[in-house]
């Protein structure tokens, strides 16, 4: 583990994902990108305008059409791939930014060339689309276009279609701004530690100094990471009242009563699956305020702060953990998912070199999957050699081998795995590693270290999560209310859901009241929440693949995104549209937090 953060030039070929499989360089993507549109009026893309008019005309003629938007989309997608990822190797990077920009900016020429594709097809008479949707020759695409019919009643003409693919580019300017703010401009500088030791403050470190046995180095880390956002707070208000109302303005244009409704009226997800997920966790703060009254107990401190609920219960057992040995331990965990699946991921990990490794200056902060139907489904980390990194690599694996498993089995238009699923097969993997790590550590300390893991792992993904998507519906009503959003009121409503969810046994800080402001999934319209019950549907199934075997789980991985989410998961034999399921992740949170305290060793100090 080391605290200096080095330039991307210096990082070694062997840290760095290989993107040479999309184009060899920038300059061959460059060629690529200038062949793609046909011309620079429009219609960019006239072969797929030729359709335009043309959909009654018979199933070979829509056939072809929905072959054209496809190839030319997969076409743009690898484009796309390229030069997102390049560009979040290091965001100051003028050519590689110059690059994402351009790509984005013709995603939404596409988008909007698309646009007459629905209601066209949608203005046709009943009789024409029931005949298309039972044709022989659509069969493979019969979901796409059924997904196309259900939104019938929120699809506009094809005119206003257009205008709302338009509105598309000027929308994003707040998560970009904000992205730009979070990754590039903010500059954290130093902090001191117990002993008066500088240390460089970034995203990567901030999360290591918060399980720092130094609880100075913890304090001043927090606040001056929350102080930095706090300097900038007026302007992040902006960008996220600006974000919620773009949210806003499209429910509002295709007659959705709610932005929660038009978030999740297209995967078919109920409201009720989102507000039930509140409620229960709500029920269920009794079971994490037992854990921050007992983590108060074992620390020893007179008050438990914000800062103090990262620090490992037994530090001087802390497990550490080189990106190489983390590597073999999720490779090893994934065992109970078969010998296929375990020698997709080894080949991928230790010969495809789907990771970036390590924190670089400018590098995106963070982790993620990302990839398309013909690449390798990269994974970013910012790897810091502690143990909760290893999760994060087990938790992105997941989400590259749903990937991979997708891509191998399923055709183009159903490859990619709707987002309500997608945090299942990740948090899924994060279990089997907890699981595989129990078995093979069976010293006390130990085992004491590892629940721990696994109680935050719980509190960060469960019970964190729904804090962030109660703030972020909450935000959303308040908007659609007519409320403006200030910095105070913004302060007020984060400031009282940490001190509902953490409950009497933590001092809340001041500065956690600004916290919301460094929250990147608050641009991400309604994504949170599917961490928690993702979470909830991992841990049912990981059970049930324990005790039954991978096979259900393996077709649900294979499954792409050919049914809707929910039916997706039962499937594999979680049913998401009962409470059941996050009423059982509390009792399992329960149950570890219950074992913590008979494990508890001697009173330990801090």
């Amino acid at each position: 583990m080391t605290e200096t953060v080095k330039a991307r030039k210096e990082v070694t070929p062997e840290d760095k994902w290989d993107v040479t499989v999309l184009y060899p360089d920038i300059k061959t993507w460059e060629n690529e990108f200038s062949k793609i549109t046909i011309k620079e009026t429009t219609p960019k893309w006239p072969k797929l305008a030729a359709f335009h008019g043309r959909l009654r005309e018979g199933t070979e003629v829509l056939k072809e059409a929905l072959e054209t938007f496809l190839t030319l989309q997969r076409e743009l997608e690898k484009l796309y791939t390229y030069a997102h990822l390049r560009h979040d190797e290091d965001i100051t990077d003028d050519e590689h930014k110059a690059a994402f920009q351009k790509i984005s900016s013709l995603l939404y020429d596409f988008q909007q060339e698309c646009a007459w594709f629905d209601p066209e097809l949608l203005a046709l008479p009943d009789d024409i689309i029931d005949g298309y949707l039972q044709s022989p020759m659509l069969a493979p695409y019969r979901f796409h276009l059924e997904k196309i019919v259900r939104m019938r009643p929120y699809t506009l003409s094809a005119d206003k279609e257009e205008l709302l693919a338009m509105a598309g580019k000027p929308f994003q300017a707040a998560p970009k701004a904000f992205s730009a703010l979070n990754n590039a401009d903010i500059k954290f500088g130093k902090v001191k530690d117990g002993d008066q030791k500088e240390h460089e403050l970034s995203h990567g470190l901030y999360q290591l100094f918060l399980r720092s046995p130094d609880r100075t180095l913890r304090e001043n880390a927090f606040k001056q990471m929350q102080g930095k956002y706090g300097d900038l707070e007026n302007t992040l208000t902006e960008l996220i009242y600006g974000e919620i109302q773009s949210h806003i303005f499209n429910a509002q244009a295709r007659g959705f009563t709610s932005s929660l409704e038009a978030a999740l009226y297209p995967k078919k997800i109920p409201e009720s699956v989102y507000r039930s997920l509140i409620a229960a966790i709500r029920k269920g703060l009794p079971s994490l305020h037992k854990y921050t009254a007992l983590r108060k107990k074992l620390l020893k401190l007179p008050e438990l702060h914000l800062y103090d609920m990262y620090v490992p219960l037994v530090p001087q057992i802390e497990i550490t953990m080189d990106y190489h040995e983390a590597e073999e331990e999720v490779i090893a965990s994934v065992h109970p998912l078969g010998k296929e699946y375990q020698a997709l991921l080894k080949k991928g990990l230790t010969e495809e070199h789907w990771v970036d490794r390590f924190e670089n200056k400018n590098k995106r902060s963070g982790a993620y999957s990302s990839g398309y139907y013909d690449s390798y489904p990269y994974i970013l980390m910012n790897y810091r050699g502690i143990l909760r990194d290893a999760y994060t690599l087990a938790h992105e694996a997941g989400h590259s081998m749903h990937s991979l498993l997708s891509w191998m089995v399923q055709p183009y238009q159903y490859s990619r795995y709707p987002i309500f699923v997608a945090e299942v097969a990740s948090t899924f993997n994060e279990e089997l590693l907890a699981q595989h790590l129990l078995k093979k550590l069976t010293k006390k300390e130990e085992r004491l270290f590892l629940i721990n893991e696994k109680i935050e792992d719980i509190r960060a993904t469960l019970f964190r999560q729904t804090m962030f998507a109660e703030f972020e519906l909450t935000l959303h009503e308040l908007v659609e209310a007519g409320t403006p959003l200030t910095p105070a009121l913004l302060r007020e409503l984060y400031y009282k859901l940490n001190c509902d969810y953490f409950g009497p046994s933590v001092h809340i800080d001041d500065e956690i009241a600004i916290e919301w402001a460094r929250i990147p999934h608050f641009y991400y319209n309604f994504y949170v929440f599917q961490y928690a019950t993702g979470i909830s549907a991992a841990l049912d199934l990981s059970e049930k693949v324990l005790k039954e075997g991978p096979d259900n789980y393996l077709a649900f991985l294979k499954g792409g995104n050919s049914l809707f989410p929910i039916d997706l998961l039962k499937l594999a034999g979680v049913d998401m549209t009962t409470s059941q399921p996050v009423e059982a992740a509390i009792r399992k949170f329960d149950a570890l937090v219950t074992e913590l305290e008979s494990l508890t060793l001697p009173p330990l100090s801090h």
